[in-house]
């Protein structure tokens, strides 16, 4: 299922601003990191509804992911 491409926007922002938030990074290095990453991604895919997660929860699997490179 895929979401609504302007709702999808909204969500990466908020992502993004609590991922920076938790690893102490500026917004546009949160971004880019972000916008290169799995989670991205799959979200923007649409595989197994992640948009559907909430926001805390993939910033934290971000976070996973940024502490594993």
């Amino acid at each position: 299922m895929t979401a609504n491409p302007i709702l999808l926007q909204k969500k990466y922002t908020r992502i993004i601003e609590c991922f920076a938030e938790k690893e102490q990074l500026s917004l546009d290095d949160a971004l880019c990191f972000f916008y290169h990453s799995k989670i991205y991604r799959l979200i923007s895919e649409g595989v197994s509804d992640l948009h559907c997660m909430s926001d805390e929860y993939l910033a934290e699997e971000l976070v996973d992911e940024y502490k594993e490179k």
